[in-house]
């Protein structure tokens, strides 16, 4: 997955929860459930939809890795590729 597949598929993610977000205006290095305006829940809701995309549990004591895009994106590239390499269940 390239970055800018990783990237659509947070904001994809993101907007799916809070279709009001202008993703052009995300800062990078700044918390997205302020600028997102995202309660817990949603947040939560939020980690689940990149899950149900992108396969990747977001464990709770990993939230403060993804507070931010730049964060998020960092932490879901490492473990998409981790997954990737993962042989196949069998073989």
């Amino acid at each position: 997955m390239t970055n800018e597949e990783l990237r659509a598929a947070i904001i994809a993610a993101l907007r799916h929860i809070a279709p009001e977000v202008d993703a052009t205006a995300l800062q990078p290095g700044l918390p997205i459930r302020d600028q997102a305006d995202l309660d817990s829940m949603d947040f939560l809701n939020f980690l689940m939809e990149l899950h149900r995309v992108l396969g990747v549990d977001v464990p709770e004591k990993d939230y403060p890795q993804v507070a931010t895009l730049d964060g998020l994106e960092a932490y879901l590239r490492l473990r998409v590729s981790a997954r990737a390499a993962e042989p196949a269940i069998g073989q």
